[in-house]
């Protein structure tokens, strides 16, 4: 066994032993630890914006293009909104001991259903520091170990909340080891995480599709997977077009590099030409470039959209997490169907219309974790949905689906309680 092996054993070890202590903790107790996590990243922000400043200097001396330095730089106001999540996940109430089913058989033997924590989560990610904090709150608020490996990129300043995380726990009752994070650069790392079923319950990663596919194909227990946000907006022949370019703008422009903005944009072939009229102008200052097909690229054309170009298949199955947008005239609402079908990432997507029975049938019809009826895409998300933070947003069937929240971190397990009855 390797000298990391050995290390990341350890860790998983030392997991499952608090797993059991936590799983024994009171409402009352984890939400006065995470109240003292809060406070203590508060305490702490000097170290965690010095941390936060080396790994952004060793980013920008990489070269990583801005929208990732963007994801990786905190702020004062990034810490005080980190600490302010935690303390919502606080007043937010405790799944573990909800009882789902209660009942009691012929034979007089009483049986219930209740949520458990899963015992020990382990978290890959990429990128973004504050899923430190998001993902360790949630874990602790629902009596889970975690086990943290982010990104090489942000070591430093994920060492230094995590450091923070344990110190305001462990002052306010939290079990030793609830809260670790692997502390290296070492790619190995993931890969000895996945085998790690003897101490792991579930393996979470959030980041590329390439980590995802190394994770699934490495892994020795269930993965909730978060596949790419190939979200996508149609606008219906039937709807307000003023409303369908305020959704599409904010789907797209608001914040074009997150796994919700919308990829795709499809429109109905009646109302085509008067709705890229409309919408021309504003995607334009917003410095969106056009990725038209063939139908699409002659209206916008003859509008003389200044950043437009033609698309082929492979532009419908890009996540471009970026100032892009592709675009498709669609001759019907089964088209729009089928195309999200065929292209989509079953994320998130979204029929703007005021008709209905159309908006019932792409509702039943869509098969992706989040579908929306005249609202942007945007909105799939933990806290906009009333979970708090979030652990990540699952386009698996099971166990999880969407946002993942408190009560996608239990599972449940059956009581039974008995006066001596014995099988016959």
């Amino acid at each position: 066994m390797s000298s990391l092996q050995d290390q990341i054993h350890h860790i998983g070890k030392n997991a499952r032993a608090a797993s059991r202590a936590l799983a024994r903790l009171d409402s009352k107790t984890k939400n006065s630890v995470l109240i003292a996590m809060a406070d203590e990243l508060i305490v702490r922000l000097p170290d965690i914006l010095e941390a936060n400043a080396a790994d952004v200097a060793e980013a920008e001396k990489n070269g990583l293009t801005k929208a990732s330095i963007d994801r990786l730089r905190l702020t004062e106001k990034r810490i005080a909104e980190m600490a302010d999540g935690i303390r919502q996940v606080a007043s937010l109430p405790d799944p573990v001991g909800e009882i789902l089913r209660d009942w009691t058989q012929p034979n007089g033997i009483h049986l219930q259903k209740i949520r458990t924590p899963i015992g020990v989560i382990g978290i890959i990610y990429e990128s973004r520091p504050n899923v430190t904090a998001d993902a360790a709150v949630l874990c602790i608020k629902t009596g889970n170990a975690v086990i943290l490996r982010g990104g090489s990129e942000a070591l430093a300043s994920n060492l230094a909340i995590a450091k923070a995380l344990q110190a305001g726990g462990f002052n306010a009752g939290l079990p030793d080891y609830s809260v670790q994070l692997i502390p290296t650069k070492d790619r190995e790392a993931v890969k000895i995480m996945a085998a790690m079923d003897q101490f792991m319950d579930v393996i979470i990663p959030r980041g590329g599709h390439s980590l995802i596919e190394a994770v699934v194909a490495a892994a020795r227990m269930p993965v909730i997977k978060h596949y790419d946000g190939i979200c996508h907006v149609f606008v219906d022949r039937e709807a307000d077009l003023r409303m369908a370019l305020d959704i599409a703008l904010n789907a797209k422009c608001q914040r074009p590099g997150v796994c919700n903005a919308m990829e795709t944009l499809l429109v109905h072939r009646d109302i085509a030409a008067e709705f890229f009229q409309l919408a021309s102008e504003e995607f334009s200052k917003n410095q969106v470039e056009l990725v038209a097909d063939p139908a699409a690229h002659q209206i916008l054309s003859a509008l003389g959209y200044p950043k437009l170009r033609e698309a082929d298949e492979s532009s419908f199955r890009t996540e471009w997490l970026d100032l892009i947008l592709s675009v498709r005239v669609v001759e019907n609402l089964a088209a729009a169907i089928d195309h999200i079908e065929t292209f989509g990432s079953h994320h998130s997507d979204a029929i703007v219309t005021n008709n209905e029975t159309s908006a019932q049938e792409f509702l039943a019809s869509v098969d992706s974790a989040t579908v929306y009826w005249n609202a942007s895409t945007r909105f799939t998300d933990g806290g906009e949905f009333g979970f708090g933070a979030e652990i990540g947003i699952s386009t698996d069937k099971l166990h999880a689906r969407g946002p993942m929240g408190l009560e996608e971190l239990t599972t449940y397990k059956y009581l039974i309680r008995g006066q001596g009855q014995i099988r016959k």
